[in-house]
């Protein structure tokens, strides 16, 4: 009888569970963006400073955020991806579990700075990661999923951090994401599989050269033109509808405007189908389509004066960037090739900067006394990206 030696069979990553993993960092990192957003007035009463002071907590976070891109970001190219992640989520457990124990106001903006910094470690690494890992066939999906994170911590953030400060103190904020941060360390170390990394050099007049060459082309001009018309909207949108609820006719308080902006959730839902849609559609359909979505949800917010259509078509707005998020991060990785991870570094940096635009444009449109024109002027800027999807070429 002849043994027969078998040979050793390929095993297959578990995709679902990578997925959800990269779901879940992706809501919890991205929702340090956002957990002082609530904490404001504590930190007004606790450390006897004006609303502007305690608001540099959220400013400086983002500020280094976007900075935190550019330098961190093209280093997943060099070191490798899962590498990035595990880094950056081991020092941002350090920096948040210190948070926690800080009692000035000056040692937590510093704090926060450096959080936003190496916070700014996980995005492009994460998309560059999902490319090196997954099949085609799933990849749009994967990016929905992990895009489905990053939108929802804008909620999630806030309503932890608020209902923690209500139930315990602030502290436990940064001492429990810390917490998180460092179980989640341990889950990607465990579970994410290594990739190779490209050994690229990190010399400057290197990645000069990288950046001029994504420049150069079309397409990734058009596409970071959208980029920055996204949540420059998508906070604008929030910001402006906070203050026409509080105002006449509705007099909405701070908690019932919170239930409005939860409500957007059922919108964020459509962005893991974005794959779905994508094989059946193609992704700059999608990509179109969400945007012609959320321009007519923007118009109509303006339009209406009636509680249960302005939720509606809150949700539709939402709904629409939720598949334009994944689409045309999907377009920006399957183009970028070796320089996955500088295309996505400057991908989030424009984002961010569209974040930090919005308050002050949607503030500026404000101070026309026409909410009806703020809607209607960020869905004109919106319209912007849209025109442009169309000169995109596959």
């Amino acid at each position: 009888m002849t043994a027969m030696t078998s040979m050793p069979k390929h095993v297959e990553p578990n995709y679902s569970l990578i997925t959800f993993l990269l779901f879940w960092c992706a809501l919890i990192v991205v929702s340090s963006v956002y957990v002082t957003t609530p904490l404001i007035g504590v930190f007004v009463k606790e450390f006897q400073v004006t609303q502007t002071t305690a608001a540099w907590t959220g400013s400086i976070f983002s500020l280094f955020y976007a900075v935190g891109f550019l330098v961190l970001g093209p280093l997943a190219d060099r070191y490798g991806r899962k590498q990035m992640i595990v880094f950056g989520l081991g020092v941002l457990s350090l920096v948040t579990f210190a948070i926690g124990f800080v009692n000035h106001l000056i040692w937590l903006i510093i704090l926060r700075a450096l959080q936003g910094f190496i916070s700014a470690a996980f995005a492009p690494a994460a998309l560059a990661y999902v490319f090196d890992v997954f099949p085609k066939r799933k990849l749009v999906t994967t990016i929905g999923f992990t895009s489905f994170g990053f939108l929802t911590a804008g909620i999630f953030g806030q309503v932890v951090a608020g209902f923690i400060d209500q139930t315990f103190d602030w502290h436990f904020v940064f001492i429990l994401f810390g917490g998180l941060y460092l179980v989640s360390l341990l889950a990607v170390a465990k579970i994410l599989p290594t990739t190779k990394s490209e050994n690229t050099p990190i010399s400057m007049a290197y990645h000069i050269k990288q950046v001029k060459k994504i420049f150069a082309q079309k397409n990734f001009r058009l596409c970071y033109v959208i980029t920055i018309m996204l949540l420059l909207t998508f906070i604008g949108m929030y910001t402006a509808l906070g203050d026409y609820l509080k105002n006449a006719p509705f007099y909405l308080r701070d908690k019932e405007i919170l239930y409005v902006r939860t409500a957007g959730l059922a919108g964020m839902i459509l962005s893991p189908f974005t794959g779905f849609l994508a094989k059946k559609l193609g992704l700059l359909v999608v990509l179109r389509v969400g945007l012609a979505v959320s321009v007519g949800g923007l118009v109509m917010l303006g339009v209406d004066t009636n509680l249960p259509v302005i939720i509606c078509m809150s949700v539709v707005y939402v709904a629409g960037i939720s598949l334009t998020f994944p689409a045309i991060m999907t377009l920006i990785g399957e183009w970028s090739g070796n320089i996955r991870a500088i295309a996505a570094s400057i991908y989030t940096f424009i984002l961010f900067i569209g974040a930090s635009l919005g308050p002050i444009v949607t503030s500026g449109l404000m101070q026309t006394g026409s909410f009806f024109i703020t809607f209607v002027v960020l869905a004109i800027l919106l319209s912007g990206g849209l025109v442009a999807s169309f000169f995109i070429r596959s």
